[in-house]
């Protein structure tokens, strides 16, 4: 009776299959409900940069399709996942000081659409260094609106990477091994 080999060229595969499927679930990078706004509008204005990269075309205002809603916390949303899909959704790449958090769900709204993956994450066409009208204003005292809370997002996104690599790992051994 041949024993099976753990190694072999089929397993290691199949293995490597898995783990390219790991990250395959989409991502997005949004502001974290609670950040202090001076420090959601440094994360705005620095994914605004060229040092940023991210595109803020769309939410400018007159031209943008994502403008509206004129909050700060769209606004970095927006911008905070353009840097991030541009950066090939790399861990650590959502993080903006602690303002942002990583979300399984598709934050895009009517027109205005977030990109998902780094094709999709235009190149900035002119990159702005100020904010967007209404989030640099000392005169109003309103806490901006940072949308829902999805703060264990980045929790879901590594149980749902481990779990799908498990099951494909599972399935490779039980079709190399118990046939």
């Amino acid at each position: 009776m041949r024993r099976p080999r753990f190694f072999s060229v089929r397993a290691l595969l199949c293995l490597a299959t898995a783990w390219a499927l790991e990250g395959a679930s989409a991502t997005w990078c949004i502001a974290r409900t609670g950040a202090p706004t001076k420090s959601l509008v440094a994360g705005l204005n620095y994914a605004c940069s060229p040092a940023g990269g991210g595109d803020c075309a769309p939410i400018q205002a007159g031209s943008g399709l994502c403008f509206l809603p004129n909050t700060l916390a769209a606004h970095a949303s927006y911008a905070y996942n353009s840097v991030f899909q541009r950066s090939g959704a790399a861990p650590g790449g959502c993080d903006f000081a602690g303002t942002a958090t990583i979300t399984l769900t598709d934050p895009s709204y009517g027109s205005c659409t977030y990109p998902a993956s780094p094709s999709a994450a235009r190149s900035p066409g002119s990159p702005t260094t100020r904010s967007p009208p209404g989030t640099n204003n000392d005169d109003d005292n309103s806490p901006p609106d940072l949308g829902p809370d999805d703060s264990d997002a980045e929790a879901r996104v590594a149980v749902g990477a481990v779990a799908s690599f498990m099951s494909f790992a599972l399935s490779c051994f039980v079709y190399l091994h118990l046939r």
